[in-house]
């Protein structure tokens, strides 16, 4: 449905609150809960619209009274400028219509080509992504890290929550390539590293459109490798899970117990077995990995240099800016933006 179709969602909303309000509505906890999820989103876009519409009637107001005061006319410009924004947020919003954008994400940090200085660069993007999640009211969650032998980071996995967290967050996915002076090269050379980025939508625990035989996995266990309490190094915990059909790997370490571990786990495993289903029905492509290539020059979808110019250019959209520091600290929002439009 298009979410600009007010009166169409007002009234779907209408029909939800009667189904709610029907005895024995909780009877179904299942149904019920999916019932629930859809009224909170509907009520959250309609609560949007209205405040753009009263921010919208209030700039009307203030353009007719600074046409008779000169005070209130200097506030003109800035009124303009947190409308336009509000604007552009609101399309923004608007565009995630895909069944899973409202759903937590989860993200998988991996080195590829350049080594330690590859290991650095996965660092300096889940710094990156932490920050944005940051700026975005989003709760990240460490699930699995993997130190690098020397330096920075091997991979990386985290769940982040928040409102349409996937459905930002998917336009992120795929090889991420960085050029700069490496410290770590007493020469001082110029180095071109490569990192990649998978991003999966977590499903809710009543959601159940996914089903996992016991048959259909292995689930090992090892000891966890990090900092989390006493068991750590001495009982095995984490917990990780082979699907044997399309040799997906899922792991988590961080929980406090194994039991905890393994129900993260599943459910990342099912997003990305929601992901292999969407894309066969969308694109007939059966691989998980979908627009991530090979991790290797000339697969990036976005490039950041930092010599001998800064820059950071999206390849998908032609979308970049010479303000690398700002991007390093999470200003992402344009890039994503220019992909949502574009796909």
């Amino acid at each position: 449905m298009n979410p600009f179709k007010v009166a169409e969602l007002a009234e779907e909303k209408k029909q939800l609150e009667e189904q709610m309000g029907k005895e024995g509505f909780w009877d179904d906890v299942e149904a019920a809960n999916k019932i629930n999820q859809r009224m909170k989103s509907i009520s959250s876009k309609l609560d949007k619209y209205a405040k753009l519409e009263a921010q919208c009637e209030d700039f009307e107001v203030l353009m007719d009274m600074g046409e008779e005061d000169e005070d209130m006319a200097e506030e003109v410009p800035g009124a303009f400028e947190a409308l336009t924004k509000a604007v552009e947020e609101f399309h923004l919003a608007a565009l995630l219509t895909g069944p899973y954008d409202s759903a937590n994400a989860v993200l998988s940090l991996h080195a590829g080509a350049g080594g330690t200085e590859a290991q650095d660069w996965v660092s300096m993007l889940y710094r990156m992504y932490v920050r944005y999640c940051e700026r975005m009211g989003y709760t990240v969650k460490e699930l699995d890290l993997l130190d690098g032998e020397e330096a920075g980071i091997k991979s990386v996995t985290f769940e982040v929550q928040g409102e349409n967290a996937y459905g930002y967050l998917k336009a992120e996915k795929g090889v991420h390539r960085l050029v700069r002076i490496s410290p770590f090269d007493s020469s001082g050379r110029r180095h071109t590293s490569f990192a990649s980025l998978d991003v999966t939508p977590i499903l809710t625990e009543d959601d159940n459109s996914i089903e996992i035989k016991p048959e259909d996995i292995r689930i090992d266990t090892y000891r966890s490798g990090g900092a989390g309490g006493q068991n750590v190094n001495k009982v095995s915990s984490a917990i990780r899970i082979t699907h044997f059909a399309t040799g997906i790997v899922v792991q988590c370490q961080n929980e406090r117990s194994q039991l905890q571990n393994k129900e993260v786990a599943m459910r990342i495993l099912k997003g990305k077995l929601i992901e292999i289903r969407e894309r066969e029905r969308m694109e007939k492509m059966a691989d998980i990995k979908g627009e991530l290539k090979k991790i290797e020059w000339g697969s990036q979808i976005r490039s950041y240099v930092f010599q001998p110019y800064t820059m950071v250019k999206d390849h998908r959209t032609g979308c970049e800016t010479g303000n690398i520091q700002a991007v390093m600290d999470g200003e992402i929002d344009e890039f994503i933006h220019q992909y949502l439009i574009k796909m």
